[in-house]
């Protein structure tokens, strides 16, 4: 596959992420290894750290963002299938879906679950063709994104005219305490319960990588500008809870 070039993001420049790699490239090399290592653990490891309520959540706000029955969908980032499974349960019987992600261990776990279409690629090089799909999601998985400028280009791509995304993710709390509170759950309190539960210990070092790259993120203001820039219409951001957000956009009708 070809490599795009990439615009310089936090995930390259920030000091806290420095210790795992030093450029685009590395920043690839590594996250692969990071998730084909948990992989096989992940949605125990999941399911610990949002307590139960993932499920429910993301079945909610896809909802939310406009994913309705028959739709097709390209699930961007899917990892196992966390976001997929519960856009499948929407979409039924008569909607389509196609799971991308560079993890090959990630997907191999997907696979075991749903009988989807999958694609071993990246967010800014989607293997599809323009006006293709009615709905782009993504869970979770922004801040690995080397380029958003890109991304958002090709979601804006391969969506048909008038077709949503909604993109998931966990921001930073705003205050110091909600930063340490935080901070002590992924970092402390999951990688113990991880253990007890008998998890993949690779399981531990993903999520303090999860952690720094929550650190690392860029402001919320930044993703609505990209997206807009991208060409997106109606954008906005819901927030849950003060750290969960959905970013939301449309392709405009006449493109």
């Amino acid at each position: 596959m070809t490599k795009p070039a990439h615009s310089a993001s936090p995930l390259q420049t920030d000091p806290q992420l420095r210790r795992y790699f030093a450029n685009e490239e590395e920043r690839r090399v590594t996250t692969r290894r990071l998730f084909d290592s948990a992989a096989s653990g992940y949605d125990r490891a999941e399911n610990i750290t949002a307590l139960g309520t993932g499920p429910w959540y993301r079945r909610r706000a896809l909802q939310r963002c406009g994913l309705s029955a028959g739709m097709r969908v390209l699930d961007v980032a899917a990892g196992t299938g966390l976001v997929a499974r519960e856009a499948q349960r929407i979409i039924g019987h008569k909607g389509t879906l196609t799971a991308l992600d560079p993890s090959p261990g990630m997907l191999e776990q997907l696979r075991k679950k749903l009988k989807v279409e999958t694609l071993e690629a990246y967010a800014e090089s989607i293997p599809l063709p323009a006006n293709h799909v009615d709905f782009v999601s993504m869970g979770y998985a922004l801040r690995h994104v080397g380029s958003l400028e890109q991304a958002f280009s090709e979601y804006l791509r391969v969506l048909r005219p008038g077709g949503r995304t909604c993109i998931m993710e966990i921001t930073r709390p705003r205050s110091g305490f909600g930063r340490l509170l935080m901070r002590g759950y992924i970092r402390g309190v999951v990688p113990v319960l991880s253990r007890v539960m008998r998890c993949n210990p690779d399981v531990s070092m993903l999520w303090e990588y999860y952690w720094d790259t929550i650190q690392a993120a860029v402001e919320p203001e930044r993703v609505l500008e990209a997206m807009r820039k991208a060409g997106f219409e109606d954008v906005r951001c819901m927030v849950t809870l003060g750290v969960f957000r959905e970013y939301v956009g449309r392709k405009p009708a006449s493109v």
